[in-house]
């Protein structure tokens, strides 16, 4: 009898509805855990190389992990992963909240689904029960209306669910999927994936009572002590009050907030969206499954409150990238992004590359429908955030992305369209700190602010942090020697661990309030494996590996590990005034990397380092072609 999986993969196929049970094995679940690595099997072995991305040979993976749901703060998060349209790579992006654990609880361990229905529907997962059930009433509608109308019909108050609005119907190419109305599977346009199978939602009732766990009185004891911990451990008790909130201040005052599409790095109006002016419509917070920390912010200046307040990503996406410094604007376009289902990340990208194209005279106000844009125009944001839901004018154009974009306007529009591997970056500024620049260029996503911790907190005494990574010396922001590198690999690695056991950045190591030592405790009162941070460093490393090999399959190499160009610009302002990346250096680094991962002068894996991770089968030529 397994513990704390299930054993059990539900495989959906969309076009014939229909569906079946892969079961797995002990030595497969040890080897594959969940989030993207579970998830990489299925694209490698079903995923055609040249498939459309919004066609019906993608396939798209809810993936929880053998750790998710346990009860344990911080054990809840899955993944959502499928070719991404934005780059024809990989794609994957998780969320917190409560439907990983209840897919876990009603018996499985992963949703595969395959094809595209011939109609809209939505799945109902009710404790190993499977329905395919029509949602053409419910297709058009926003997340609210659709979440209410499926918990009515199905006369179920305990039931989780995952939608897509009305972007991800259009199958536009930011679209995510929300679940609960406030956790978002942002990027790599998940949601278009889901719209371009006709489905509209997944629902998932499932009683926690159904987990096994192996040492269900030492979990117990281990989530007691970690809830103490929380509540004494400062990084997380100023996640509770202020969230990712006190990010924005903390860019500012370093000099490195991305501003007006990353042309400025300070924003005169960052007070307004920081701390200072958030806590004027704050309004508590909530939280995901079993978790103390309670960092979600909720905010009292919109409509539908269930939306939740925007985290630092959109305030700096909706507010500084557009020189947009009212909040109650923010916070309305955060609403507007959660309820039509858009990537806020992605959303903001493309419409401050639109209003600098519109400064410039690249987009006149004929191609915007008659009406002049610009940097600090509130409603303007908020117009285009409605028109690239709906791929309405030019928010048809836009709804693709800041690089095909600036391929169809032309004129120029390439030279503001700024993104990796077709994917527009998060706002966090590499000139400040260069290991998220490894980051940006080596994510197999596209750019990805957490590919790997950045380094500010781990300067001077903070290194102890890291010490059990094996990182003695305290990473230098600006460095891209050696040092560095291996960091980032350290980094790389923890991160990717958290993403493939379902665990949330923000209680765990480096940082936060979970060890390693009772992490690994956990596992084993969970699963009744005994396990080390040595086998966990693996099992991150097969995970950066199979994402990796996907892209290698699909063309991409070192070619495509590029930073964008306002990177090697010199920062115009601030404490950083002048700092610049220097390409040489960079391209030194990113060389290292392929060096020390043990792969080649492409960034392609040895086959050496496939044997190593227990891959043989990718060694051997076993993936889809």
């Amino acid at each position: 009898m397994p513990f704390g999986y299930n054993g059990k993969i539900l495989v959906v196929d969309l076009t014939n509805q229909t569906w079946s049970v892969d079961e797995r094995d002990e030595a497969w679940y040890r080897t594959y855990w969940g989030g993207g690595s579970l998830a990489s099997w299925y694209m490698l072995k079903e995923i055609p190389p040249k498939a459309d991305p919004l066609g019906p040979d993608n396939v798209l993976v809810f993936a929880a992990s053998v750790l998710c749901g346990s009860g344990i703060s911080g054990f809840n998060r899955y993944t959502v992963a499928a070719m991404n349209p934005l780059t024809g790579g990989f794609g994957e992006s998780e969320a917190a909240g409560y439907l990983g654990p209840a897919l876990k609880h009603a018996g499985f361990d992963a949703v595969v689904l395959k094809g595209k229905s011939p109609q809209p529907v939505y799945l109902w997962i009710n404790n190993g029960q499977v329905e395919l059930r029509d949602a053409a009433h419910i297709w058009g509608k926003e997340n609210a209306p659709t979440l209410d109308t499926i918990k009515n019909e199905l006369g179920e108050k305990k039931i989780r669910i995952a939608s897509i609005g009305p972007a991800g119907e259009n199958m536009v190419r930011l679209a995510c999927i929300i679940n609960e109305l406030a956790h978002a599977n942002g990027r790599c346009g998940m949601g278009a994936v889901m719209g371009s199978k006709n489905l509209k939602a997944v629902a998932v009732r499932g009683d926690s009572a159904n987990m096994s766990l192996a040492d269900p009185d030492k979990l117990d004891e281990i989530s007691k002590w970690h809830r103490k911990r929380i509540a004494e451990h400062m990084p997380s008790i100023n996640m509770r009050k202020f969230g990712t909130v006190q990010h924005l201040m903390a860019q500012q005052n370093s000099g490195i907030l991305p501003t007006r599409n990353w042309r400025d790095c300070q924003f005169e109006d960052a007070s307004s969206l920081g701390w200072e002016g958030y806590e004027k419509v704050s309004k508590g917070t909530h939280t995901c499954y079993k978790c103390a920390v309670a960092c979600k912010r909720r905010v009292n200046n919109t409509e539908e409150k269930r939306y939740g307040g925007p985290e630092y990503e959109t305030l700096a996406a909706l507010g500084s990238m557009c020189g947009v410094g009212d909040l109650n604007a923010v916070c309305k376009g955060h609403e507007r992004c959660n309820a039509l289902g858009l990537d806020t990340v992605g959303t903001g990208a493309v419409v401050s590359f639109a209003m600098e194209l519109a400064e410039k005279g690249i987009l006149s106000a004929g191609d915007l429908g008659g009406t002049e844009l610009k940097f600090d125009d509130a409603q303007g944001m908020l117009d285009l955030i409605e028109k690239i839901g709906a791929r309405e004018g030019i928010g048809d154009i836009l709804s693709q992305g800041v690089k095909r974009a600036a391929a169809a306007i032309g004129r120029g529009a390439e030279e503001y369209a700024f993104h990796v591997k077709g994917q527009e970056p998060a706002f966090h500024d590499p000139r400040g700190k260069t290991g998220v620049g490894l980051g940006f260029a080596l994510s197999p996503t596209g750019a990805d602010h957490i590919e790997a911790p950045h380094e500010v907190p781990f300067q001077g005494e903070g290194v102890k942090l890291v010490n059990p990574l094996g990182i003695f010396v305290a990473p230098q922001a600006l460095d891209t020697g050696p040092e560095k590198v291996r960091y980032f690999i350290a980094g790389e690695k923890t991160w990717a661990m958290n993403n493939t056991l379902g665990l949330c950045n923000f209680v765990v190591a480096p940082l936060f309030s979970m060890t390693y030592d009772k992490l690994c405790e956990a596992v084993e009162a969970i699963t009744g494996w005994q396990t080390s941070v040595h086998e966990l460093m693996l099992v991150a490393e097969r995970s950066i590996v199979l994402a990796r090999m996907f892209n290698v399959r699909q063309g991409m190499d070192s070619k495509d590990d590029k930073l964008f160009r306002r990177m090697f610009e010199p920062l115009p302002d601030g404490v950083l005034k002048g700092e610049a990346i220097s390409p040489d250096s960079f391209q030194q680094a990113v060389d290292l990397y392929y060096a020390m991962m043990g792969w080649d002068e492409k960034g392609v894996p040895s086959k050496g380092t496939l044997y190593r991770l227990s891959l043989d089968w990718l060694a051997n030529g076993g993936m889809k072609h």
